[in-house]
Protein backbone atom coordinates (compact mmCIF):
# COMPACT_ATOMS: atom_id res chain seq x y z
CA UNK A 1 0.00 0.00 0.00
CA UNK A 2 3.03 2.29 0.11
CA UNK A 3 2.61 5.28 -2.19
CA UNK A 4 -1.13 4.66 -2.67
CA UNK A 5 -4.25 6.13 -1.11
CA UNK A 6 -6.83 3.77 0.33
CA UNK A 7 -10.35 4.59 1.47
CA UNK A 8 -12.95 2.88 3.67
CA UNK A 9 -16.59 3.76 4.30
CA UNK A 10 -18.04 3.08 7.77
CA UNK A 11 -21.64 4.22 7.98
CA UNK A 12 -21.65 7.96 7.37
CA UNK A 13 -17.90 8.27 7.94
CA UNK A 14 -15.20 7.91 5.31
CA UNK A 15 -11.59 7.16 6.25
CA UNK A 16 -8.51 7.59 4.08
CA UNK A 17 -5.05 6.11 4.51
CA UNK A 18 -2.38 8.21 2.80
CA UNK A 19 1.39 7.91 2.44
CA UNK A 20 3.07 10.29 4.88
CA UNK A 21 6.58 11.63 5.40
CA UNK A 22 7.77 10.53 8.87
CA UNK A 23 8.52 13.37 11.24
CA UNK A 24 6.21 15.86 9.54
CA UNK A 25 2.91 17.26 10.80
CA UNK A 26 -0.31 15.63 9.65
CA UNK A 27 -2.46 18.77 9.42
CA UNK A 28 -1.16 20.22 6.12
CA UNK A 29 -1.78 16.93 4.33
CA UNK A 30 -5.15 16.49 6.06
CA UNK A 31 -6.14 20.00 4.96
CA UNK A 32 -5.35 19.09 1.35
CA UNK A 33 -7.56 16.02 1.48
CA UNK A 34 -10.42 17.80 3.28
CA UNK A 35 -10.34 20.70 0.83
CA UNK A 36 -10.45 18.23 -2.05
CA UNK A 37 -13.52 16.55 -0.55
CA UNK A 38 -15.34 19.65 0.73
CA UNK A 39 -14.28 22.29 -1.78
CA UNK A 40 -12.11 25.37 -1.46
CA UNK A 41 -8.42 25.59 -0.74
CA UNK A 42 -6.41 23.97 2.06
CA UNK A 43 -5.51 27.39 3.45
CA UNK A 44 -9.11 28.62 3.29
CA UNK A 45 -10.61 25.58 4.99
CA UNK A 46 -12.57 26.69 8.11
CA UNK A 47 -10.57 24.43 10.41
CA UNK A 48 -9.63 25.40 13.95
CA UNK A 49 -8.42 23.74 17.13
CA UNK A 50 -9.82 23.98 20.63
CA UNK A 51 -7.89 24.38 23.91
CA UNK A 52 -7.08 20.66 23.89
CA UNK A 53 -5.79 20.89 20.32
CA UNK A 54 -8.69 18.90 18.88
CA UNK A 55 -9.45 19.89 15.24
CA UNK A 56 -12.92 21.23 14.39
CA UNK A 57 -14.53 22.30 11.16
CA UNK A 58 -16.51 25.47 11.82
CA UNK A 59 -18.85 27.86 10.00
CA UNK A 60 -20.72 26.37 7.08
CA UNK A 61 -18.84 23.08 7.50
CA UNK A 62 -19.57 22.72 11.24
CA UNK A 63 -21.90 19.77 10.55
CA UNK A 64 -18.87 17.72 9.47
CA UNK A 65 -16.63 15.89 11.90
CA UNK A 66 -12.98 15.23 11.18
CA UNK A 67 -9.79 13.97 12.74
CA UNK A 68 -6.50 12.40 11.75
CA UNK A 69 -3.63 10.33 13.08
CA UNK A 70 -0.18 9.68 11.68
CA UNK A 71 2.36 7.00 12.44
CA UNK A 72 5.49 6.16 10.51
CA UNK A 73 4.86 6.42 6.78
CA UNK A 74 1.05 6.63 6.99
CA UNK A 75 -1.62 9.23 7.73
CA UNK A 76 -5.21 8.29 8.59
CA UNK A 77 -7.91 10.94 8.02
CA UNK A 78 -11.60 10.64 8.91
CA UNK A 79 -14.52 12.78 7.66
CA UNK A 80 -18.20 12.34 8.41
CA UNK A 81 -21.29 14.48 7.92
CA UNK A 82 -23.32 14.77 11.11
CA UNK A 83 -20.73 12.78 13.06
CA UNK A 84 -18.33 13.44 15.90
CA UNK A 85 -15.35 11.20 15.32
CA UNK A 86 -11.83 10.22 16.21
CA UNK A 87 -9.31 8.01 14.44
CA UNK A 88 -6.10 6.37 15.54
CA UNK A 89 -3.30 4.58 13.73
CA UNK A 90 -0.72 2.47 15.55
CA UNK A 91 2.30 0.61 14.28
CA UNK A 92 2.34 -2.93 15.65
CA UNK A 93 5.71 -3.78 17.07
CA UNK A 94 6.94 -5.65 20.14
CA UNK A 95 6.77 -3.56 23.31
CA UNK A 96 8.80 -4.79 26.27
CA UNK A 97 6.65 -2.94 28.79
CA UNK A 98 3.32 -4.02 27.26
CA UNK A 99 1.98 -5.90 30.28
CA UNK A 100 3.10 -3.14 32.64
CA UNK A 101 1.26 -0.57 30.52
CA UNK A 102 -1.89 -2.73 30.57
CA UNK A 103 -1.78 -3.17 34.35
CA UNK A 104 -1.10 0.50 35.00
CA UNK A 105 -3.51 2.16 32.59
CA UNK A 106 -6.29 -0.21 31.46
CA UNK A 107 -9.64 -0.93 33.09
CA UNK A 108 -9.35 -3.67 35.79
CA UNK A 109 -11.53 -6.10 33.82
CA UNK A 110 -9.40 -5.54 30.71
CA UNK A 111 -6.33 -6.27 32.83
CA UNK A 112 -7.85 -9.56 34.03
CA UNK A 113 -8.78 -10.57 30.48
CA UNK A 114 -5.42 -9.71 28.90
CA UNK A 115 -3.37 -11.14 31.79
CA UNK A 116 -4.92 -14.52 31.03
CA UNK A 117 -3.57 -14.61 27.46
CA UNK A 118 -0.22 -15.78 26.18
CA UNK A 119 2.21 -13.13 24.94
CA UNK A 120 1.28 -13.39 21.26
CA UNK A 121 -2.47 -13.12 21.88
CA UNK A 122 -1.98 -10.39 24.48
CA UNK A 123 0.10 -8.31 22.05
CA UNK A 124 -2.51 -8.64 19.31
CA UNK A 125 -5.35 -7.53 21.60
CA UNK A 126 -3.25 -4.85 23.26
CA UNK A 127 -2.86 -2.96 20.00
CA UNK A 128 -6.53 -3.37 19.12
CA UNK A 129 -7.70 -2.12 22.51
CA UNK A 130 -5.17 0.72 22.67
CA UNK A 131 -6.09 1.92 19.19
CA UNK A 132 -9.82 1.80 19.99
CA UNK A 133 -9.33 3.72 23.25
CA UNK A 134 -7.30 6.43 21.53
CA UNK A 135 -9.83 6.83 18.72
CA UNK A 136 -12.77 7.15 21.12
CA UNK A 137 -11.00 9.55 23.47
CA UNK A 138 -9.93 11.70 20.53
CA UNK A 139 -13.55 11.82 19.39
CA UNK A 140 -14.60 12.81 22.90
CA UNK A 141 -12.09 15.65 22.79
CA UNK A 142 -10.00 15.05 25.90
CA UNK A 143 -7.57 12.49 24.53
CA UNK A 144 -5.87 9.89 26.71
CA UNK A 145 -5.48 12.39 29.56
CA UNK A 146 -9.16 11.65 30.34
CA UNK A 147 -8.04 8.19 31.47
CA UNK A 148 -7.63 4.95 29.54
CA UNK A 149 -9.26 3.11 32.44
CA UNK A 150 -12.49 5.08 32.01
CA UNK A 151 -13.69 2.90 29.16
CA UNK A 152 -13.74 -0.87 28.85
CA UNK A 153 -13.58 -2.94 25.70
CA UNK A 154 -14.13 -6.67 25.30
CA UNK A 155 -14.48 -9.02 22.32
CA UNK A 156 -17.94 -10.27 21.42
CA UNK A 157 -18.70 -13.87 20.44
CA UNK A 158 -17.49 -13.20 16.89
CA UNK A 159 -14.22 -11.63 18.04
CA UNK A 160 -15.21 -8.04 17.28
CA UNK A 161 -14.14 -5.48 19.86
CA UNK A 162 -17.05 -3.80 21.65
CA UNK A 163 -17.32 -0.88 24.04
CA UNK A 164 -19.10 -2.49 26.99
CA UNK A 165 -18.77 0.31 29.55
CA UNK A 166 -17.58 3.89 29.76
CA UNK A 167 -17.45 6.74 32.25
CA UNK A 168 -20.64 8.90 32.15
CA UNK A 169 -18.48 11.76 30.89
CA UNK A 170 -18.23 9.88 27.59
CA UNK A 171 -22.01 9.52 27.33
CA UNK A 172 -23.93 6.31 26.85
CA UNK A 173 -21.68 3.49 25.65
CA UNK A 174 -24.43 2.34 23.26
CA UNK A 175 -24.25 5.54 21.21
CA UNK A 176 -20.68 4.91 20.11
CA UNK A 177 -19.87 3.18 16.83
CA UNK A 178 -16.49 1.46 16.72
CA UNK A 179 -14.65 0.08 13.71
CA UNK A 180 -11.14 -1.31 14.01
CA UNK A 181 -9.18 -3.02 11.28
CA UNK A 182 -5.80 -3.98 9.91
CA UNK A 183 -4.95 -0.97 7.72
CA UNK A 184 -1.70 -2.49 6.47
CA UNK A 185 0.37 -5.51 7.42
CA UNK A 186 2.05 -3.53 10.23
CA UNK A 187 -0.51 -0.88 11.17
CA UNK A 188 -3.71 -1.15 13.17
CA UNK A 189 -6.45 1.46 12.67
CA UNK A 190 -9.57 2.42 14.60
CA UNK A 191 -12.50 4.80 14.12
CA UNK A 192 -14.89 5.80 16.89
CA UNK A 193 -17.87 8.04 16.18
CA UNK A 194 -21.43 8.92 17.12
CA UNK A 195 -24.13 10.84 15.25
CA UNK A 196 -24.52 14.45 16.28
CA UNK A 197 -27.80 15.81 17.53
CA UNK A 198 -28.92 19.27 16.48
CA UNK A 199 -27.90 20.68 19.84
CA UNK A 200 -24.27 19.54 19.61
Amino acid sequence: MNGAEHVWQFGQVRVWLLPHVPGTRGEPQARELLARELGGTPQGLPLTRDERNRPWLIGELAHYGTGWSHSGTHLLVGLGEGARLGVDLERQRPRKQMREVIRRFFHPQEVSWLDGLDDAACEQWFFRVWCAKEALLKAHGHGISFGLEKLRFAPDAAGALQLVWCDPGLGDAARWHLYEWQATEDFRAALAWYPLSRSE
